[in-house]
Protein backbone atom coordinates (compact mmCIF):
# COMPACT_ATOMS: atom_id res chain seq x y z
CA UNK A 1 0.00 0.00 0.00
CA UNK A 2 1.27 3.45 -0.88
CA UNK A 3 1.05 6.10 1.79
CA UNK A 4 0.83 9.79 1.14
CA UNK A 5 3.49 12.18 2.46
CA UNK A 6 1.33 13.46 5.32
CA UNK A 7 0.79 9.92 6.61
CA UNK A 8 4.52 9.77 7.37
CA UNK A 9 4.49 13.06 9.28
CA UNK A 10 3.95 12.86 13.05
CA UNK A 11 2.74 16.45 13.07
CA UNK A 12 -0.25 15.43 10.96
CA UNK A 13 -1.31 12.93 13.62
CA UNK A 14 -1.01 15.63 16.28
CA UNK A 15 -3.09 17.98 14.11
CA UNK A 16 -5.82 15.35 13.87
CA UNK A 17 -5.59 14.96 17.66
CA UNK A 18 -6.12 18.70 18.00
CA UNK A 19 -9.21 18.49 15.80
CA UNK A 20 -10.57 15.67 17.95
CA UNK A 21 -9.88 17.65 21.15
CA UNK A 22 -11.63 20.73 19.75
CA UNK A 23 -14.64 18.60 18.76
CA UNK A 24 -14.68 17.04 22.25
CA UNK A 25 -14.87 20.53 23.75
CA UNK A 26 -18.50 20.69 22.57
CA UNK A 27 -18.49 24.47 22.38
CA UNK A 28 -22.09 25.62 22.76
CA UNK A 29 -21.72 29.01 21.08
CA UNK A 30 -22.30 28.34 17.37
CA UNK A 31 -19.95 31.10 16.20
CA UNK A 32 -17.05 29.98 18.42
CA UNK A 33 -17.68 26.30 17.67
CA UNK A 34 -17.62 26.97 13.92
CA UNK A 35 -14.50 29.09 14.24
CA UNK A 36 -12.67 26.54 16.39
CA UNK A 37 -13.59 23.65 14.11
CA UNK A 38 -12.68 25.48 10.90
CA UNK A 39 -9.31 26.48 12.36
CA UNK A 40 -8.58 22.96 13.60
CA UNK A 41 -9.54 21.48 10.22
CA UNK A 42 -7.34 24.03 8.49
CA UNK A 43 -4.42 23.09 10.74
CA UNK A 44 -4.82 19.48 9.59
CA UNK A 45 -5.14 20.37 5.92
CA UNK A 46 -2.24 22.81 5.87
CA UNK A 47 -0.02 20.33 7.70
CA UNK A 48 -0.85 17.76 5.02
CA UNK A 49 -0.26 20.33 2.29
CA UNK A 50 3.15 21.19 3.71
CA UNK A 51 4.10 17.53 3.73
CA UNK A 52 3.16 17.29 0.07
CA UNK A 53 5.04 20.37 -1.07
CA UNK A 54 8.46 19.94 -2.64
CA UNK A 55 10.44 23.13 -2.10
CA UNK A 56 11.53 24.34 1.33
CA UNK A 57 9.78 27.75 0.99
CA UNK A 58 6.52 26.10 -0.09
CA UNK A 59 6.68 23.70 2.84
CA UNK A 60 7.49 26.49 5.30
CA UNK A 61 4.58 28.61 4.08
CA UNK A 62 2.03 25.80 4.52
CA UNK A 63 3.45 24.82 7.92
CA UNK A 64 3.34 28.47 9.07
CA UNK A 65 -0.33 28.69 8.15
CA UNK A 66 -1.03 25.40 9.94
CA UNK A 67 0.74 26.72 13.04
CA UNK A 68 -1.34 29.90 13.08
CA UNK A 69 -4.54 27.92 12.60
CA UNK A 70 -3.68 25.64 15.52
CA UNK A 71 -3.17 28.68 17.74
CA UNK A 72 -6.47 30.14 16.55
CA UNK A 73 -8.36 26.91 17.25
CA UNK A 74 -6.98 26.78 20.78
CA UNK A 75 -7.82 30.44 21.35
CA UNK A 76 -11.42 29.93 20.16
CA UNK A 77 -11.88 27.12 22.70
CA UNK A 78 -10.20 29.24 25.39
CA UNK A 79 -12.58 32.12 24.66
CA UNK A 80 -15.54 29.73 24.77
CA UNK A 81 -14.44 28.45 28.17
CA UNK A 82 -13.95 32.00 29.47
CA UNK A 83 -17.42 32.93 28.22
CA UNK A 84 -18.99 29.90 29.89
CA UNK A 85 -19.75 28.25 26.55
CA UNK A 86 -17.55 25.17 27.01
CA UNK A 87 -16.36 23.01 29.87
CA UNK A 88 -13.02 24.19 31.23
CA UNK A 89 -11.92 20.57 31.75
CA UNK A 90 -11.27 20.24 28.01
CA UNK A 91 -9.02 23.26 27.73
CA UNK A 92 -5.92 21.43 28.95
CA UNK A 93 -6.16 18.77 26.25
CA UNK A 94 -6.76 21.35 23.52
CA UNK A 95 -3.85 23.52 24.64
CA UNK A 96 -1.53 20.53 25.04
CA UNK A 97 -2.14 19.38 21.48
CA UNK A 98 -1.97 22.91 20.08
CA UNK A 99 1.35 23.54 21.86
CA UNK A 100 2.76 20.23 20.65
CA UNK A 101 1.65 20.91 17.08
CA UNK A 102 2.98 24.48 17.12
CA UNK A 103 6.38 23.23 18.30
CA UNK A 104 6.51 20.52 15.66
CA UNK A 105 5.48 22.89 12.88
CA UNK A 106 8.00 25.51 14.01
CA UNK A 107 10.75 22.91 13.63
CA UNK A 108 9.43 21.88 10.22
CA UNK A 109 9.43 25.50 9.04
CA UNK A 110 13.21 25.78 9.52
Amino acid sequence: MHSLPHHKLQAYGVAVGLLEAVRAAKVRDAYLRDHAMRSAKSACLNTAEGAGRVTRPDKARAFAIARAEACEAAAAVEVAVAAGDADGAVLGAVNERANQLAAMLTALMR
